[in-house]
């Protein structure tokens, strides 16, 4: 998850996180367009062959990015947020620069996802510690750091989705 015209630095990190995840033969789910974090994490997904993007769109048709493998049109606009948090196993925010982002943190944080600060300031890393319950709230430096979190610390089951 990530804002539509993030930092330089926000964008490559999600580049490098959407090919990590990628090479693990995760699924990449995103707000599916072009555009900032959606695109580069799409985008650094297809430098693997096999990888599988998913994107849950705002509008009704036609805005996908064209790393897209799977579109969902939910014509439901940001209210389509609510959908992105209840249909990942890790909830990753890449920087945390605007109020979409933000709702998809707290939506995460209200559903007892996992969520994983990559790149936060430490205003954003605040704000969501005062705020996470029971949640589980972790922080990364970098890419690197958020698959390692997910593999060593969540211990969640993400089997690759050719392995299905």
């Amino acid at each position: 998850m990530g804002a539509g015209n993030p930092a330089p630095a926000n964008l490559a990190a999600a580049r490098e996180l959407g090919r990590l995840l990628a090479e693990r033969g995760w699924i990449v789910l995103t707000g599916g367009r072009a555009e900032g974090i959606m695109g580069a994490t799409c985008s650094g997904a297809k430098q693997i062959a096999e990888s599988l993007t998913l994107g849950i769109l705002p509008g009704a048709s036609g805005d996908e990015g064209p790393e897209v493998d799977i579109a969902v049109f939910t014509g439901m606009g940001e209210a389509r947020n609510a959908i992105n948090v209840l249909t990942s196993n890790v909830v990753v925010a890449c920087g945390v620069e605007g109020p979409g982002t933000i709702s998809e943190i707290a939506l995460a944080l209200k559903a007892n996802k996992p969520v994983i600060l990559l790149g936060a300031s430490a205003a954003a890393r605040e704000l969501f510690a005062s705020a996470k319950g029971n949640a589980r709230l972790f922080h990364a430096a970098d890419p690197a750091e958020v698959v390692r979190i997910i593999q060593e610390e969540l211990h969640i089951p993400l089997r690759s989705w050719n392995d299905r």
